[in-house]
C-alpha cells in the first residue's frame, strides 16, 4: 500500500507532506511493486493511537473477562483510530481476576486493535479515594499476589496502580519498580508520601486530578511532587468532564507534551445510547458525555480517546502535542515503542487519517485499510 501525499506526523513531531510506504504489515522505505494507493491529499496521518487507561466500549467491559469481550472491544477501538490498546482492570475479588487475566493471557489479536498490555488498576488502593472502585475488594499490596496475575496473563501487565500511603505500598513499589510501571492513584497521599513514592519507583500518575487529594498553594499533594518528580508521567483525560479546559492548558505548561499522556478511562457505555450501565459490578447512570454512580461520584467517560484528542485540541493544546500524548508517549510509557506509536519503517503499519477539521477518514490497521 502506499498512502499518497499525505501531511504526516513525523517522529520529532513536525508535519510534513510525504508518501507512506507499506508493505504486508509493516511501514517500509519505499514502495515494493504493484500497491494500492489511498490519496491523503489534504488530510494529516498520524500513528495509530495506543490507550492504556479505558474499560470498554460498546457494551461491553475488559472485566467481562472473555474474548468475544476484548474482541469487541478491540474491533470498535480500531475504527475509532486507537490501534494498540492497554485496558484497565477493577477492583474485584480474586475469582474474578484470575478469570480476566487468564482470559487476557489465552487472547489472540485477530480483528481489532492490538492488546498490547494491560493495567492494573486496582485493587491495592485507598479506600477514601476509591471513586468507582468497589471497596469491597480493596486489598493491602502483595507480591505474590500480583506475580500470580501477571503469570496468568502471560506477562500482559504493563502498569499497576497503587496508594503509597498504604500497608506495605512502599515495599510493593521497591520491590516491583523494574517489573512493571507503577502508578500512583486512588490516593490521600501528601506531597512527601507521593515524592517518597516517586524516589523508590514509581513513576506514572493515573488520571491526573481525579481520586487524589487537590493542588492548592500550600499542599501541592500528588500533583506537586508529580511535577517534581522529572521522570514522572501524568495521565489527562481530556473528555470535556473530567478537567476543564483551563487546568488541561495549565497541566501542558506545568508538565510539558513530554510527560502527559491522553487516556480516555472508557467505559461500556462508550459508543452506546444514554442509558443504566456497569463498571466494577456497579451500577453506572450515563447521559451524553458523563458517566456516574448513584451517588454522582463520576465513573469513567463515555469518550474514545481519538475524541479526546480532537477534544484536546479545541481546548487549545497544539495538534502536534495531542498526537504525542495519545499515540506517542502512551507507547513509550508501556514498552512498546519498537513496534508501534510512529510512523516509521519496520514498525506495525499503523494510520490513522484525519482532514483538517480533525475528523477522522480512514484507519490503516497492521497494513490493511479498515
Amino acid at each position: 500500500m502506499i498512502i499518497k501525499n499525505a501531511n504526516v506526523f513525523m517522529e520529532d513531531g513536525s508535519f510534513i507532506k510525504k508518501d507512506i510506504y507499506i508493505n504486508g504489515e509493516r511501514f517500509t522505505e519505499n514502495e515494493s511493486g504493484d500497491e494500492a494507493v489511498i490519496d491523503a491529499e489534504g488530510l494529516y496521518a498520524i500513528p495509530g493511537l495506543t490507550d492504556i487507561h479505558f474499560h470498554g466500549c460498546v457494551g461491553y467491559d475488559f472485566c467481562d473477562g472473555t474474548h468475544e469481550a476484548t474482541e469487541a472491544i478491540a474491533v470498535y477501538e480500531a475504527a475509532n483510530g486507537i490501534t494498540s490498546m492497554a485496558p484497565a482492570t477493577m477492583t474485584l475479588g480474586d475469582e474474578e481476576l484470575t478469570r480476566i487475566f487468564s482470559n487476557a493471557g489465552t487472547y489472540e489479536n485477530r480483528n481489532g486493535a492490538s492488546l498490547v498490555g494491560i493495567n492494573m488498576e486496582g485493587p491495592y488502593l485507598s479506600y477514601a479515594k476509591k471513586g468507582a472502585q468497589n471497596p469491597a475488594f480493596l486489598r493491602v499490596s502483595d507480591l505474590e499476589h500480583f506475580h500470580k496475575m501477571q503469570k496468568l496473563s502471560n506477562g500482559l501487565i504493563k502498569m499497576v496502580a497503587i496508594a503509597p500511603e498504604e500497608e506495605g505500598a512502599m515495599d510493593f513499589i521497591k520491590a516491583a519498580k523494574d517489573e512493571v510501571v507503577l502508578s500512583v492513584a486512588h490516593t490521600t497521599a501528601d506531597y512527601a508520601k507521593a515524592s517518597e513514592a516517586f524516589e523508590n519507583g514509581a513513576s506514572h500518575v493515573t488520571h491526573l486530578y481525579n481520586a487524589m487529594p487537590p493542588f492548592t498553594h500550600r499542599e501541592s499533594g500528588v500533583i506537586g511532587a508529580a511535577f517534581d518528580a522529572p521522570h514522572a508521567h501524568v495521565e489527562l483525560i481530556c473528555d470535556g468532564v473530567h478537567i476543564s479546559p483551563p487546568v488541561v492548558r495549565a497541566t501542558f505548561k506545568l508538565f510539558g507534551d513530554d510527560r502527559v499522556i491522553l487516556i480516555s478511562d472508557s467505559m461500556m457505555a462508550t459508543g452506546m445510547a444514554d442509558g443504566t450501565y456497569s463498571l466494577g459490578g456497579q451500577a453506572v447512570n450515563v447521559k451524553g458525555n458523563l458517566a456516574t454512580l448513584a451517588d454522582g461520584t463520576i465513573a469513567g467517560s463515555a469518550t474514545n480517546l481519538f475524541k479526546c484528542m480532537t477534544i484536546a485540541v479545541s481546548f487549545g493544546i497544539p495538534l502536534e502535542s495531542a498526537v504525542k500524548c495519545a499515540a506517542v508517549n502512551p507507547a513509550k510509557e508501556i514498552g512498546i515503542y519498537d513496534e508501534y506509536g510512529s510512523i516509521t519503517p519496520g514498525k506495525y503499519a499503523n494510520v490513522v487519517l484525519m482532514d483538517k477539521d480533525l475528523n477522522l477518514k480512514q484507519v490503516v490497521l497492521k497494513g490493511k485499510a479498515l
